[in-house]
C-alpha cells in the first residue's frame, strides 16, 4: 500500500496525519465536555495508527513508471474489506435491535443499549459504513475502467476512504454516548458534519480531475450516476446539517431551522439521501456490474439516461410526503405526493432496462449466484420504488404512516436492492481485482444467497404483515365511537411479526459472515497463488476500449 506511494505522496500523507493529530490533541486537552474529548482522542489514535502504517514503508523504494501507467486498485480493495467489515458489525447491531423490540430486557439495564442509541448505530453502520464504503470502493473501480484513466495522485483517494471512515466511527461511538442531533439519517454532530464536507468535496474534485483526464470520448451513465450521487449529497448534508453549536469546544449543537420549517428541511434531506446515496449511487453500480457480469450490452442506453434525468429532477420534490396531516401546508404536502407518484417512471425504467439487459443471458442467472444477486436486486428496486409511490398517496399513507409497514418497505429497499447489488459487485470485483479466476467457494456464494434473499422475505413479510394490523387496530372505532383497541392491545399482537423479523434479520446476518468468510479466503489464496494468466491490468497508454475485458 504505501510502497505504491512516492516520496513525495508519502511526505503529503504524513503531513495530513500530522495536522489530524494535532487537531484530535487540541480537541481532547480543551475540550469543554467528555464527548468532544473522546472524538479528540479517537482522531488522535486513528492518525498515530495510520502516520505507523505510512512510517512503516517510508524507505521503501519508489514505484517505477509502468506501475503508475496501470489503474489504481488499492483503495478499492481496502475499500471492500472495509465495507463487509462495518457490513457484519451494523447488521449484528440491527438484530440486536430487532430481538430488543421483542424482548425489552436484553438492554441489560445499560444506557448505551438502549433502543434509541443502538438504533442510529445501527443505520449509520449499514447506510455510510457499509453502503457508503461500498460506493466509495466500486466508484474508484468504474471511473477508472469506463474514463480508462488513472485515479489523480495517490493520496487523495486514501484521505477519502481513510477520512470518510474516521466519520463513521466518531458518528457511531457518538451515538453509543448519546451525542447526536436526533436528525434522522443526520444524526451526527456539528464537527464531525464538517469534517465530511471537507472529505466529500475532495471526493468529488477527485472524480472531476479523472472524469477530465478521461480517454474515452464518452461519459458512460454509471458516471453520471455516481456524480449524481457525489453532488447532491453534498448540497443536502451541507444544508441540513447547518446548526449553532453551544461554544467550538462542546459537542452539542443546535439546529439553524425550527418547526415545520426544521421537518422539512430534515425530509428534503432525508428523502434525498434515498434518492442519491441509496438510489442513483447504487444505479451507478448496477449499470457497470450487471451488463458485465452477464456479458450483455445494455437493453437501452438511451433509456438509462432518461431514467437519470427523471430521478434527479423528480425526486428533490418528494420528501414532504413524509409530513402527511401535519403543519406542513397542504399545496406542499400534494406536491410530494405528485413527484412521488411520477417517480414511478423514471425509477420502473431503470429496473426495466436492468431486468431487459439480461435477454439471451438467464442461463447465466441460473448458474452464476453473483449475477443472481444482481437480478434480485433490480427486481427489489422496481417492488420498492412502486411501493414507495404508493405510499405517499394520502389515503394509503393514513393507513401506513407511523406502522411497520414503513420499516418493512425500507427494508426491502435496504436489504432487497442495496445489500443484494452491493454483494453482487463485491463478488465480481474480488475475483478481478486479486486476480482469481473465480471466489474461493461457489458454493458459499449460493449459500449467501439464499440466506440473504430468505432473510429479506421473512422480514419484509412479517413487517407488511404487522404494519398493516397495526394501522387497521388504531384506526377501528366501536359502536360508541372510541377506540375498540388500546395501543398495548396492538403491541401484543405484533409480537410474533417481531420475533419473525429478527429470525429474518439473523438470516441476513448470517449470510454477510459467511460472505465475509469466502471474501477473506479468496484473498487469502491469492496470496498463495501465482497471478493467473490473462489477468493483468492494462497499460492505459496503448490498451484501447475494446481490448478492455469483464474483469479488468
Amino acid at each position: 500500500m504505501v510502497a505504491q506511494l512516492t516520496i513525495r505522496e508519502r511526505r503529503l500523507a504524513l503531513l495530513i496525519l500530522l495536522i489530524m493529530g494535532l487537531v484530535g490533541l487540541f480537541m481532547t486537552v480543551a475540550g469543554a465536555d467528555k464527548a468532544f474529548s473522546l472524538h479528540g482522542l479517537i482522531t488522535l489514535i486513528f492518525s498515530v495508527g495510520l502516520m505507523f502504517v505510512v512510517l512503516s514503508g517510508y524507505f521503501e523504494p519508489e514505484p517505477d513508471g509502468k506501475s503508475l501507467q496501470q489503474y489504481y486498485d488499492d483503495p478499492t480493495k481496502v475499500g471492500i474489506v472495509i465495507a463487509m467489515i462495518w457490513a457484519v458489525f451494523g447488521m449484528f447491531i440491527g438484530d440486536w435491535v430487532a430481538w430488543l423490540l421483542a424482548y425489552p430486557e436484553m438492554t441489560f439495564n445499560e444506557a448505551w443499549a438502549s433502543f434509541g442509541r443502538l438504533r442510529p448505530v445501527h443505520t449509520t453502520a449499514v447506510i455510510f459504513g457499509f453502503g457508503g464504503n461500498g460506493l466509495i470502493a466500486t466508484s474508484y473501480h468504474v471511473v477508472q475502467r469506463t474514463s480508462r484513466a488513472r485515479l489523480p495522485g495517490q493520496v487523495s483517494p486514501w484521505f477519502v476512504l481513510f477520512g470518510y471512515n474516521l466519520f463513521c466511527i466518531i458518528s457511531v461511538t457518538g451515538f453509543f454516548i448519546g451525542v447526536t442531533q436526533s436528525k434522522e439519517y443526520a444524526e451526527p454532530e456539528w464537527y464531525a458534519d464538517i469534517w465530511l464536507v471537507i472529505v466529500w468535496v475532495t471526493y468529488f474534485i477527485m472524480y472531476l480531475r479523472v472524469l477530465a483526464r478521461r480517454n474515452e470520448p464518452h461519459i458512460y451513465v454509471a458516471n453520471w450516476y455516481y456524480m449524481a450521487f457525489i453532488l447532491v449529497v453534498a448540497m443536502l448534508h451541507i444544508v441540513n446539517g447547518l446548526a449553532i453549536p453551544i461554544s467550538l469546544l462542546h459537542a452539542k449543537s443546535y439546529s439553524l431551522f425550527s418547526g415545520v420549517q426544521d421537518a422539512m428541511t430534515e425530509w428534503w434531506y432525508g428523502h434525498n439521501a434515498v434518492a442519491f446515496f441509496l438510489t442513483a449511487g447504487f444505479l451507478g453500480m448496477l449499470y457497470y456490474f450487471l451488463p458485465k457480469r452477464a456479458g450483455r450490452p445494455i437493453y437501452s442506453y438511451r433509456l438509462s439516461i432518461i431514467g437519470f434525468w427523471g430521478i434527479t429532477f423528480f425526486y428533490m420534490w418528494a420528501g414532504s410526503h413524509h409530513l402527511h396531516y401535519t403543519a406542513l401546508p397542504t399545496w406542499v404536502q400534494t406536491l410530494g405526493v405528485t413527484f412521488s407518484v411520477m417517480l414511478l417512471v423514471p425509477s420502473w425504467a431503470a429496473a426495466g432496462n436492468a431486468l431487459l439487459t439480461l435477454n439471451g443471458a438467464w442461463h447465466r442467472v441460473r448458474d452464476d449466484a453473483t449475477l443472481r444477486f444482481m437480478m434480485v436486486a433490480a427486481v427489489f428496486y422496481g417492488l420498492t420504488t412502486f411501493e414507495g409511490s404508493f405510499m405517499a398517496i394520502r389515503p394509503v399513507n393514513a393507513l401506513s404512516h407511523y406502522t411497520d409497514w414503513t420499516v418493512g418497505h425500507v427494508h426491502a429497499g435496504a436489504l432487497g436492492w442495496v445489500a443484494l447489488i452491493t454483494f453482487g459487485a463485491i463478488y465480481a470485483l474480488v475475483p478481478w481485482l486479486w486476480k482469481q479466476k473465480s471466489m474461493y467457494s461457489g458454493k458459499l456464494v449460493e449459500l449467501h444467497f439464499w440466506l440473504a434473499l430468505a432473510g429479506t422475505l421473512i422480514y419484509v413479510f412479517a413487517m407488511w404483515n404487522s404494519g398493516i394490523i397495526q394501522g387497521l387496530m388504531w384506526r377501528t372505532y366501536n359502536e360508541t365511537g372510541t377506540l375498540a383497541y388500546s395501543f398495548i392491545e396492538s403491541m401484543v399482537e405484533m409480537h410474533p411479526y417481531y420475533i419473525a423479523r429478527a429470525i429474518g434479520g439473523l438470516f441476513f446476518l448470517i449470510g454477510a459472515v459467511v460472505g465475509c468468510y469466502n471474501i477473506w479466503m479468496t484473498i487469502r489464496m491469492a496470496r498463495q497463488q501465482a497471478v493467473a494468466a490473462g489477468f493483468e491490468t492494462p497499460d492505459l497508454g496503448i490498451v484501447s476500449s475494446q481490448e478492455i475485458k469483464a474483469g479488468e
